[in-house]
């Protein structure tokens, strides 16, 4: 066959191939086709279970030491080349770094007691950017009882702030009943907010929301209460005395009508 024949051929079989919807399927002309280089060789179907064996011999190859803990890395360095070691060292800082910022977050968790020659260094000397909240009490107030199972709560709710009591004669001396209950906020030294006595903490009848809400804005935690609950509460006694005063005067109104007649 001539150079141009051949050519000829090769147009029309490029012709022919562009007709073709299927460059896999089994037929005589597509077998011409791939001699020619004119289709791409036949792909094989894939075993699946061929697949899954393979994708799973692969994982199991990249970064094993993903799975490990740091123990489990200390032991296995000497089966490690020196380029898993590069990404080794890196990633086990990485573990570090998020263990300590765990261990951070979950450091206190607790309302403990202190005594007043701790509270320099327990509180005012706290870690720096560490949230301290402490409650100067007096266990024979019932008010103090009551924030003090409050702040038990809270504590565990929220373990990256620390919150300590102590009870108030080891602090300050001759300190006033109607100071008490006695809220300091601290953060690095400094007294971000307090609550002194019994209406500024919330009253008799406090709610844990109310006070988790006061010392959210303060900034000492991190709330997920979306609104004030005392807000609510305000809100429905508002608009029960609102109601009743509407009462009232249409009352008055209709008694002052009658009276008229």
């Amino acid at each position: 066959m001539s150079m141009n024949q051949q050519k000829q051929t090769c147009r029309d079989f490029s012709y022919l191939n562009d007709q073709k919807q299927d460059p896999n399927e089994d037929t005589e002309w597509n077998e011409i086709l791939r001699d020619f280089g004119i289709l791409p060789p036949k792909e094989e179907p894939k075993d699946e279970i061929e697949e899954m064996v393979l994708r799973l011999q692969k994982e199991a190859m990249v970064k094993p030491y993903e799975k490990m803990t740091l123990a489990q890395l200390k032991e296995a360095e000497d089966e490690f080349d020196d380029e898993d070691m590069r990404a080794i060292e890196i990633y086990r800082e990485k573990r570090l770094q998020e263990w300590k910022a765990l261990k951070k977050k979950q450091k206190f968790g607790e309302l403990r007691e202190i005594s007043g020659n701790q509270y320099v260094n327990e509180v005012t000397n706290a870690e720096k950017d560490v949230w301290v909240i402490i409650h100067l009490y007096r266990s024979s107030i019932p008010m103090c009882s009551l924030v003090n199972q409050h702040l038990s709560l809270l504590a565990r709710k929220f373990p990256e702030t620390k919150f300590v009591k102590a009870i108030v004669n080891s602090c300050i001396q001759h300190y006033h009943d109607n100071c008490l209950p006695t809220i300091f906020v601290y953060k690095n030294g400094q007294i971000e907010g307090k609550f002194i006595g019994i209406i500024e903490c919330g009253g008799i009848n406090l709610k844990l929301e109310e006070l988790e809400w006061k010392l959210a804005e303060v900034g000492a935690i991190q709330t997920d209460l979306e609104e004030n609950p005392k807000k609510v509460i305000v809100d429905v006694m508002v608009s029960s005395i609102r109601n009743t005063s509407i009462y009232d005067d249409t009352n008055s109104s209709n008694s002052d009508n009658d009276d008229t007649k």
